[in-house]
């Protein structure tokens, strides 16, 4: 349960800081985006990060190791 409340406050400091990126990197562009498109933009963004979070051991894991001798993979992370 905490775990649910600690993740739900990251993620909207995440998504309020995503906001004000998409904003101001709009702003500086020259661009002037309804609040509609730039509250989808940094959900997007958001999401992406999210994902990319969850995916990152899997695919930054370079393979099995070799000290076992086996031909199985050990997955450490997840066991």
């Amino acid at each position: 349960m905490i775990g649910i409340v600690v993740v739900g406050a990251l993620a909207t400091v995440v998504f309020t800081v995503a906001i004000f990126v998409v904003s101001t990197g709009a702003g500086l562009d020259g661009y002037d985006p309804s609040a509609d498109f730039v509250v989808l933009s940094a959900a997007l963004v958001v999401v992406a990060v999210i994902l990319t979070g969850g995916f990152t051991p899997r695919l930054s894991n370079s393979g099995p190791e070799e000290s076992d001798g086996g031909d199985t993979f050990d997955d450490r992370t997840y066991n």
